[in-house]
């Protein structure tokens, strides 16, 4: 089994996204990302590619995109069309896994991980696009203090899956 993680940030509904785009921009958050998924594999879908800055590969990391369109191609991304695919492309890295998005994505791997890194928002972004519902199966294993931002409060949470 190949042990995966996810990475999001979710406001106070669990949103994730508006029109392809994040919700906020809170720059620790950002550098937090940027730390934690650093020389690993990042795998998203499609949407989540295109919302890239330019649509260029994330620099320092292995960029896979996981989608249905057969005819999908992006330069310096790796092309998975399936699940099992995927897991054929990951046994070869030797890299920590980070689900980065978008709301499919998340929904359909989130079985597969082992660890979650959650910025919590403590506002309404107004999102079309949604972090699926943990369940049971997860429990909080730290928690930052509150930071602010602009106004914003927001908290660093880490999850570990306990089945």
């Amino acid at each position: 089994m190949i042990d995966m993680n996810l990475i999001a940030a979710v406001d106070s509904k669990n949103g994730i996204g508006r029109d392809n785009k994040l919700l906020f921009h809170i720059p620790e958050d950002m550098k937090r990302f940027r730390s934690l998924t650093m020389g690993a594999a990042v795998v998203m879908g499609g949407k989540t590619m295109r919302s890239l800055p330019n649509q260029k590969p994330l620099d320092g990391r292995v960029n896979i995109v996981l989608t249905r369109d057969k005819d999908f191609s992006a330069d310096g991304f790796i092309v998975c069309n399936s699940v099992d695919e995927l897991f054929e492309a990951l046994k070869t890295l030797k890299k920590p896994i980070f689900v980065i998005g978008g709301g499919e994505i998340y929904s359909l791997l989130l079985p597969y991980c082992s660890s979650a890194y959650i910025t919590h928002i403590d506002a309404d972004g107004r999102a079309d696009t949604f972090f699926p519902d943990f369940g049971t199966q997860w429990r909080l294993t730290s928690q930052s203090e509150p930071h602010e931002y602009n106004g914003i409060k927001y908290r660093f949470s880490e999850y570990k899956k306990i089945i």
